[in-house]
Order: structure tokens, then C-alpha cells, then sequence
């Protein structure tokens, strides 16, 4: 049997295994494990056990406990009402001002939690009910905190692009470094499609208010901004070589501990576990994908189906943009499947040789794959933030969330384009600050 079609076969085995509801990397194991021991033989398993730690014997990896750790501290504390109840003080009366503060909100709240679910949950939990109150259609309400909430995949600090950064070999400063202004177009396209949806339906908010004085605009504001200088600070020591990802995502969790402490009282220590067992819960899954897609990556070299499916795709002679349109097809279906990390684990070994061949930017298509990411995480079957969406308004339902995101997604592949014309958008900031 050829590799390539070895191959096929555990595309196909790992999409039934994974859609039968098995954790991702339970399924991936047993999917590497049964390949080996069919097609290498029963005495190839015995460095399974080395292959699972070697892909965890990483110390960078400390970083991401660290990070979930420092974001479950902020989603646990009341800042993301704070972030959303002052940025609705500025701009309450701009057309669509409520889903603009709700989209900035969770722009910043994804820089202070890293995690595209938190996002939603902490803001969709006061923005949605807040703006359906207020006369904004369903669909508006539930779609841009849906959409807004993948924005903790591409701005700065991320989990997803330290994934990334581990599996390729790239630095994770110069991750971080592009993902921002890509982060910020997004979050600018989400807000100008808003006030458009607002003006175009003529919406007028059904609630009348009295104007926020300064000192209540900037109240709430006081109390989130520690947590903000926090991100600059580890941005500032990473990209400046001061301390290594580890080390800077260390100092930030514990002083997000501590300012959740002092800042909103949170130090009882039920309190305190609830922090801790949640970012250890998801610690722990994230480092068995990690261990679980070293072994599958072990078994897809080890079959040869690696090295050919690269060489066949470097040997199309097709240009090299449509090379890449049909890797952006590849990871848009992938990520309709599998959480982002899974899709970066097993995808990003194989296409980084293709990508840099094709003289693609590591960097630059780091941001790219993200984008595809983030589509993955509103579009079903699996689309988590949906999902989160859907527990925050049931009643809203499924099909109305999704036609609610279905415009941010077609921003999301606008986007994506626009960094394809204009790349610089994503390798400008580290070229020259790094």
C-alpha cells in the first residue's frame, strides 16, 4: 500500500474516530497506535511511551499552564464587566455603540485571557442579555460576541500561536509581534460591519440613558487597567529578550492571581481552587493533544506519508497562490473537525516545509492559519463558541447564532485576503522591532 494512500486511510479513521465523541487525544492515540502496530508491526510500540514524553519534554511548554492559569484568574474576577461597562460608557451613542463596546471588550479581555471560550463567556454573559434588552436583534447580539470572542486565538498573549511556535521552531515573541496588527484589523472590520448592520436597519436603542459623567466613564476603566499593563509588561520583556516565554508568563500569572486579590476581593480559598482547578483542567488537555499529536506525527513519519504528501504538494505545478488557497481550504475544513491546537499539531509539520519552499513568511502564515482557526470556532459541527453562546441564550437558539456569525466569518476570509495582498500588515512589526 502506497503512503499516500495509508495516508487517506487516517484522514479517514480520524475523522470517524474523532466524530464519534471520543476526546481528541484519546482518538489520536488510537488512531497512531493502531497504524503502527498494523503496519510496522506489534514491536513498534514499544517507544510509545517515550514518543508521548518526548513530546512534552519541552520546557517552553510551562508556558501555556502559566498563561491559561493567568487568564482563568481574570475570567474568574468581575473585569470583564468592568472592561464592558466602561468601554458601553464611551460609546453608547455611536449607531450599534453597544455590539462595538462588546467587540472591543472582547478584544481586550482575549489579550488578558488568551482563550477564545473565556472571551465568550465572560462578555456574552452581560453583553448579550444587555443588548437584547436594549432593542438589537438577536441575530447582531449573538453573532458579533460569538465572532468576538475568536480574537483570543490571534491577539497577543496566545496559546494557540505558542502551539504553533513549539511545533515549528519559530520564535514565540515574533508570533505574539504579528498577530497584533492582523488583531486589530479584525477587531476594526467586526466594529465597521456592526455600525453598518445598525445604520442599514435604521436601529435606534428602545432605552433612553443619561450621559456618563468623566469620573463614571473612567471608574470601571481604573480597575482593568493593571490587568492591561500586565499584558504589555510580559509583551514588552518578551519581544525585548528580557525573559524567555516561560519565565514572562510565570510573573504574569501570579500577578494576575494577586490583582484579582486585592482588586475585586477574590481571596477565600474555595475561591482560589476554582482558579487553579479550571486552568489545571485545561492544562491537562492541552498537554495530552500535544503528547497524543507527537505520537500521530511519529506514526505518519514513521509511514512515510509526511514526507510524500509534502513532496507531491511541492511537486504541483500550480502557482504558489493557489498552492496556498488550497492549504486555506485544507485548514478551513480541518478546523470545521478539530480545536485549533489539534489542527496546528498535526498540520503544521507538514506545511511549514511547503510553506517556506513556496517563500511564504513562517510568521505571516502563522496568522493566516490563525484566521482559519478562528472560523473553525464559530462554523459547525463543532464550533465551540457557538456552543458557549448558545448556553448563554438558549432561547435564542442554534441557527440564529449561526446566521448571526455567518458575516463575521466572510470578514474573517476578507481578512485573510487582505494579508495576502498586503502581508506586511502581519511581518511589519516584527522586521522592525525585532
Amino acid at each position: 500500500m502506497s503512503p499516500l494512500t495509508i495516508g487517506l486511510l487516517i484522514a479517514i479513521i480520524s475523522i470517524i474516530v474523532l466524530a464519534s465523541g471520543i476526546p481528541v487525544a484519546f482518538g489520536l492515540v488510537v488512531v497512531a497506535l493502531a497504524f503502527l502496530a498494523i503496519f510496522d508491526g506489534p514491536e513498534s510500540l514499544d517507544i510509545v511511551g517515550e514518543l508521548f514524553f518526548s513530546g512534552l519534554a519541552d520546557f517552553t511548554l510551562v508556558s501555556i499552564p502559566m498563561f491559561i492559569a493567568m487568564g482563568a484568574a481574570v475570567a474568574s474576577s468581575p473585569a470583564g464587566a468592568d472592561l464592558y461597562g466602561a468601554l458601553d460608557r464611551w460609546l453608547y451613542r455611536i449607531p450599534g455603540g453597544l455590539a462595538i463596546s462588546n467587540l472591543g471588550a472582547c478584544a481586550i479581555f482575549a489579550a488578558l485571557s488568551g482563550s477564545s471560550p473565556a472571551t465568550c463567556a465572560a462578555i456574552g454573559k452581560m453583553g448579550i442579555p444587555e443588548m437584547r434588552k436594549r432593542g438589537y436583534p438577536d441575530e447582531l447580539a449573538t453573532g458579533s460576541i460569538a465572532a468576538g470572542g475568536t480574537l483570543g486565538i490571534l491577539i497577543p498573549p496566545s496559546v494557540t500561536m505558542i502551539v504553533y511556535g513549539i511545533s515549528t521552531g519559530t520564535s514565540i515573541g515574533r508570533l505574539f509581534m504579528a498577530g497584533i496588527l492582523p488583531g486589530l484589523m479584525l477587531t476594526g472590520l467586526f466594529c465597521a460591519w456592526s455600525m453598518f448592520y445598525a445604520w442599514r436597519n435604521g436601529f435606534q436603542t428602545t432605552i433612553q440613558r443619561q450621559p456618563a459623567t468623566i469620573r463614571e466613564k473612567l471608574e470601571q476603566g481604573a480597575r482593568i487597567l493593571p490587568f492591561i499593563l500586565i499584558v504589555i509588561g510580559i509583551l514588552f520583556v518578551l519581544y525585548g529578550g528580557v525573559a524567555t516565554p516561560s519565565e514572562a508568563a510565570g510573573v504574569g500569572a501570579m500577578l494576575c492571581v494577586v490583582l484579582v486579590a486585592i482588586i475585586y476581593r477574590i481571596w477565600s480559598p474555595k475561591k482560589l481552587w476554582k482558579i487553579l482547578s479550571s486552568s489545571t483542567r485545561e492544562s491537562v488537555m492541552i498537554m495530552m493533544i500535544i503528547g497524543a499529536a507527537a505520537l500521530f506525527s511519529y506514526t505518519l513519519s514513521s509511514l512515510y506519508v509526511t514526507q510524500t504528501v509534502a513532496e507531491s504538494i511541492a511537486n504541483l505545478d500550480v502557482n504558489r497562490w493557489w498552492l496556498l488557497a488550497m492549504i486555506n481550504v485544507f485548514l478551513l475544513v480541518a478546523g470545521f473537525f478539530l480545536p485549533p491546537v489539534a489542527v496546528i499539531l498535526m498540520a503544521a509539520p507538514i506545511l511549514m516545509p511547503i510553506v517556506l519552499q513556496a517563500g511564504f513568511d513562517p510568521y505571516w502564515f502563522a496568522v493566516v492559519l490563525t484566521i482559519n482557526m478562528e472560523i473553525g470556532l464559530i462554523t459547525p459541527p463543532v464550533g465551540l463558541n457557538l456552543y458557549v453562546i448558545d448556553s448563554i441564550a438558549p432561547d435564542v437558539g442554534l441557527p440564529s447564532i449561526l446566521r448571526g456569525s455567518l458575516p463575521y466569518v466572510v470578514l474573517m476570509i476578507i481578512a485573510i485576503v487582505i494579508l495576502c495582498v498586503f502581508p506586511g500588515i502581519a511581518t511589519w512589526l516584527p522586521e522592525h522591532f525585532l
